[in-house]
């Protein structure tokens, strides 16, 4: 697994690096990088990831499927591993830094080696600026996401606690000048703390796929429809008809003429079927 490894010259550096404060003088990879038109997006938050952010991290990243873009991270646990992991399901393009070198008895966490294995088989990438063989330690690894944040046209923040490292990180994107994208959270979720502070500064808050697409200039496929999904009962029919464009609850009660129990009754069933989704308050077509 090892026979890849080599150090880049300075032009193979990423784009962007050279632009940093603290240039890496060299850069080790194992893998390939992605063509030089994707675009690059980093993925960072806590090691103890909640359940909502698992969820969140994955759906944002599987709604990217198909698009030209790099994921890139840290390969730490909570976070990272999603990221790549949720990157390498929808078929996307991961790049991988650690903080250590690259040979694979130094790879870490070493839980993680099976997940950096993966990123390889698949085309993706590990870069590290330390040699092959050296091991990880807790001062490496900020100075590793100046690497991440560096290479990077945005930065987004699933989660972070009050005092998470994915803070440190996040302001490393407003001094890069990249756009730092950040997921909500509900009010009072200690998780929530980093993304809602960076949200009231400016950040862009991200709640669908096609937020961090427009955020990277990439526009949405226009997908013909062939229509509505099959065995609709008749009031699940009439509210997807309605929602050609987001519509809360209050509102398709009133265009619907439907009765309060059975428009609840339709709702929940198509969002189990995974024909509609609630976002924000408002109903809309998956």
């Amino acid at each position: 697994m090892e026979n890849d490894l080599r150090q880049l010259g300075t032009h193979e550096h990423p784009r962007g690096l050279s632009e940093i404060p603290e240039p890496p003088e060299t850069l080790w990879i194992r893998g390939i990088l992605p063509p030089p038109t994707h675009k690059r997006l980093a993925v960072v938050g806590s090691r103890a990831l909640s359940p909502y952010g698992r969820t969140a991290c994955q759906k944002l990243l599987a709604g990217l499927s198909g698009y030209p873009i790099s994921i890139v991270s840290g390969l730490a646990l909570g976070t990272d591993a999603c990221a790549h992991a949720a990157a390498l399901d929808a078929g996307l393009h991961t790049i991988a830094v650690p903080g250590s070198g690259l040979a694979d008895h130094t790879i870490a966490p070493r839980t993680n080696l099976g997940l950096a294995h993966r990123i390889l088989a698949s085309g993706g990438a590990l870069l590290s600026e330390y040699a092959p063989d050296e091991e990880a330690a807790p001062w490496k690894f900020p100075r590793r996401n100046r690497l991440m944040v560096g290479m990077s046209d945005a930065v987004l923040v699933i989660e972070a606690g009050e005092r998470s490292g994915t803070l440190i990180t996040a302001r490393l994107a407003g001094e890069y000048n990249r756009d730092l994208l950040c997921v909500p959270h509900r009010i009072g979720d200690a998780h929530g703390y980093g993304a809602h502070l960076f949200l009231r500064l400016g950040a862009g808050l991200v709640s669908e796929s096609r937020h961090i697409l427009e955020a990277l200039g990439i526009p949405m496929r226009t997908e013909e429809k062939s229509g509505p999904p099959p065995d609709l009962s008749p009031d699940e029919a009439v509210l997807y008809t309605l929602l050609t464009e987001p519509l809360t609850q209050d509102e398709l009660l009133r265009a619907s003429g439907l009765p309060h129990t059975a428009t609840l009754t339709a709702l929940a069933t198509l969002e189990l079927r995974g024909v509609l989704t609630q976002t924000f308050g408002a109903w809309r077509r998956v």
